[in-house]
């Protein structure tokens, strides 16, 4: 049975399932997929923007269906793209209508469900706790309910996959798990059991939310609790509401990059608020970027077993001025030179300078005879894996004035980095590390996706300090600053600017997306800290803002709900007027700001 290894990285093992004439897990490569944004009932425009989608290289292709008019549409967008000898496999995207999910099995290749909304609960705003029994007759009512559709799906030959939204898990998960790890994992196997029960082996797995820690840690958690019970499926990975720009590109690498180099997922689907095509070079380049690793010059190293997997802790450390201890990691500059976000160090040559005017020396393994006889408050000590001996270790473990910079220079450089974690924990060496990574990149997004991937993950697991960029290329100095601070808001360790949780957008959004984030972030980029949602429908909306100050959601057409955290507040404001509201919302609850 395959365990992930924290050094050393190879690909999970999953069952190979066929979509279509495409075949996804097993050996297979990891396919990159996108979702359309148009009305499924608009067929011209439909089938031009899956078109596009294909020929930028995306392998599937998803259409929202909201009803069983909508399913039925796909057959003639199916129709339309075969003609036209397009073979793109095609998915239906459900939620709320079990009805739609049948029609739709009948016209194109693969049906998501989702396991929150696919029935409606028999205790539907019903706050009291389930009683066993009533908790057995929804599960019953779910049984019922599923195995017809598997019933067509099997005949039809349709995949399918079981989406779990963080967002929307059922009042019945809800009440018995909350909105947790656990909760989503067991809303999942539910599904799984059945599938299994009833012989039908075409399924791919999703847990999604816009919370990069819990997505990393729930899908883990589910993994392990498959493996218990002989499941293999393969995984679709992706972040919800990941953004535009620079923002969506570094949350979405953060959060399936973390769970890339863990070796799992068999498919992606980077979840943009731009046009679904955009989507797809960033994922392409994600997957290349791991893949890359695959055979790498092993590491040796001793694993603790006592750091969780499925839990956010972080490593404890000595807190030497404001790095390690409980303070935020820090963001170290390399090279002079104005930023608009001040770093809190910079590098310079063999020293590192701090904000109040002070210089602290960096030393090289070698020169540890020096550095122990160094009286500096605060030293820094350049170093990589390997050059970590026992005689090392027990030099630093104890100090509370020595900072690691540590570089990696290995094909692997997240398994390497950890190994040093893991040592650290090994022998309780408290010495806060500053994770350093060098590139060479002339591109903005390559840069973007590669450093989000190789840092994140540690942050997720709870290791880091700080972190410093480096970059040998034509990107100027302040977006490798920019890119430091945005790793560290999509990792969840430090926020230094407003986050804006926005969907990427479908059939059933209900204004122009695009249009509205660069309306709401032109009015409100300068709140630094707060977290604002703005969600096409109502499908995810409150669920994956639970932890936004506030919400912007469509209603219906033209029509919008204002959020305070979960709380709807203001319903069904016209559209013209609602980023004025919000505004006003904001500034009532005393959160605004010049």
């Amino acid at each position: 049975m395959w365990k992930l290894n924290q050094f050393n990285y190879s690909r999970r093992p999953s069952d190979t399932i066929r979509v279509g004439n495409l075949l996804l897990g097993g050996n297979q490569p990891v396919r990159v997929q996108s979702m359309a944004n148009t009305d499924t009932n608009d067929l011209l425009n439909s089938v031009a923007q899956c078109k596009r989608i294909v020929d930028a290289g995306g392998e599937l292709v998803r259409f929202t269906a909201q009803g069983v008019r909508e399913a039925e549409s796909l057959k003639l967008i199916h129709d339309a793209l075969r003609r036209e000898e397009y073979e793109v496999p095609l998915v239906a995207d459900i939620h709320f209508n079990a009805n739609a999910a049948d029609v739709a099995a009948l016209h194109v290749e693969k049906v998501r469900i989702n396991p929150g909304n696919y029935v409606a609960s028999i205790k539907k705003g019903d706050t009291s706790d389930y009683t066993r029994e009533e908790y057995e007759l929804e599960y019953e009512k779910i049984k019922d309910r599923f195995i017809p559709f598997l019933a067509i799906c099997k005949k039809q030959h349709t995949a399918i996959r079981i989406g779990v939204n963080h967002g929307s898990l059922s009042e019945r998960i809800m009440n018995r798990y909350g909105d947790t790890s656990r909760g989503m994992v067991e809303s999942c196997m539910e599904f799984l059991r059945i599938c299994k029960e009833e012989n039908f082996h075409d399924v791919v797995i999703s847990m999604k939310t816009s919370n990069t820690v819990l997505m990393v840690q729930t899908v883990r958690l589910l993994v392990d609790e498959m493996a218990k019970e002989g499941f293999h499926y393969p995984l679709h990975l992706g972040v919800t509401e990941a953004g535009d720009g620079e923002d969506g590109r570094i949350k979405s690498a953060v959060g399936i990059g973390a769970l890339l180099a863990d070796g799992m997922g068999d498919t992606i689907r980077v979840s943009l608020s731009e046009e679904p095509e955009a989507e797809i070079p960033v994922a392409r380049l994600l997957v290349s970027y791991i893949s890359e690793r695959a055979d790498h010059k092993p590491i040796d190293a001793l694993e603790n077993r006592l750091h969780p997997r499925y839990e956010y802790k972080r490593r404890k450390t000595a807190g030497i001025g404001n790095i390690g201890g409980d303070a935020v990691p820090v963001v170290i500059a390399a090279g002079d030179g104005h930023r608009a976000i001040a770093p809190d160090y910079v590098l310079s040559g063999n020293k590192v300078l701090g904000p109040d005017g002070a210089t602290y020396p960096v030393y090289c393994p070698e020169e540890i005879g020096t550095l122990e006889r160094d009286s500096t408050e605060i030293k820094f000590l350049k170093m990589t894996y390997p050059e970590l001996t026992p005689i090392l270790l027990g030099k630093l473990t104890g100090r509370n004035d020595v900072v690691v910079l540590l570089q990696t220079g290995h094909k692997n450089g997240v398994g390497e980095q950890r190994a040093f974690f893991h040592s650290l924990l090994n022998v309780g060496c408290t010495v806060p590390v500053v994770l350093w990574r060098k590139y060479h990149e002339n591109d903005l997004q390559q840069l973007q996706v590669k450093a989000a991937a190789d840092l994140g993950v540690l942050f997720i697991d709870g290791f880091g300090d700080g972190i410093l960029l480096e970059n040998e290329g034509n990107i100027p100095a302040e977006k490798l600053n920019s890119i430091a601070f945005g790793i560290l808001q999509a990792s969840r360790v430090r926020v230094t600017k407003t986050e804006y949780i926005s969907c990427p957008g479908c059939g059933r959004t209900m204004f122009n997306l695009q249009t509205v984030i660069a309306n709401v972030k032109a009015r409100t980029s300068h709140l630094k800290g707060l977290k604002i949602g703005i969600m096409g429908c109502i499908v995810n909306g409150p669920g994956e803002m639970a932890d936004a100050d506030y919400g912007y959601v469509g209603a219906g057409r033209g029509k919008v709900s204002l959020y305070k955290k979960k709380e709807c507040v203001q319903r069904s404001i016209p559209e013209a007027d609602a980023v004025d509201r919000l505004i006003e919302l904001i500034k009532e609850n005393g959160d605004w700001h010049e």
